[in-house]
């Protein structure tokens, strides 16, 4: 196991997908790389490998300084996925269908492959569906009409929580799955917004946009974290 420090960037949304002018929170993510022109993969793999989405990306990272690439598991482009996913410096996790993601993955052992990526010191970022996937639950809407808590893959303690400022139905629903112990306590994020986990501690709480809000969930209680705009 390699002795990197461990590092998890959650969006809870914006990023290139949703606010392709606002490049804040992508360049914070190349940035904690710590080299010159990193290697970022981007797994589409929670929209379908949607070409709309794909195109977002590669549009957005081919402006910055660093190597965008991407891993369909519809149509792979190696048979050598974990050497692939190993040699690069960021994976980047988007947005779209966590349930049907978390299944595919575990179906092609990506799951595993990514464990191995997040103990090497690969940063591992992400949106939505990419950015609740790294913690022990999420809540999520995968089926339609509800949202329910997901177990994910449980690199990082507790449960996650996207786009808490865009849906009255997740503000309503999350802080009581929790206090029912449906849920276990964790992070709440705004659109436009994200929490920098290193280690397993949460180390930066950032925004792309100000006013932003992340809190922390645990029973009845509510904590609003200190956010740092970017700009």
């Amino acid at each position: 196991m390699s002795t990197s420090k461990t590092q998890i960037i959650a969006l809870g949304g914006g990023g290139f997908s949703d606010e392709p002018e606002n490049p804040l929170l992508d360049l914070y993510v190349l940035e904690q790389a710590n080299v010159k022109i990193p290697k970022i993969c981007f797994l589409p793999t929670a929209s379908g490998d949607a070409d709309s989405y794909l195109l977002k990306f590669y549009e957005s990272f081919s402006k910055y300084e660093c190597k965008p690439s991407h891993l369909s598991l519809f149509q792979p482009h190696t048979s050598e996925i974990q050497d692939f996913i190993l040699s690069q410096d960021i994976v980047y996790v988007g947005g779209g269908n966590t349930k049907s993601m978390l299944a595919l993955w575990k179906e092609w052992g990506l799951d595993l492959i990514l464990k191995k990526a997040f103990e090497k010191g690969i940063v591992l970022a992400g949106i939505s569906a990419g950015a609740i996937c790294w913690f022990e639950e999420g809540a999520t809407d995968s089926i339609p009409g509800k949202i329910s808590s997901l177990s994910c893959l449980g690199f990082v303690k507790g449960s996650c929580c996207p786009h808490y400022d865009g849906s009255e139905l997740r503000r309503k629903t999350v802080p009581q799955l929790i206090q029912e112990k449906e849920m276990k306590a964790g992070y709440a994020i705004d659109d436009n917004a994200a929490i920098h986990i290193v280690d397993n501690k949460l180390e930066n709480v950032i925004s792309s946009i100000k006013g932003k809000k992340v809190f922390f969930l645990d029973g009845h209680k509510i904590r609003d974290i200190p956010v740092k705009y970017l700009g």
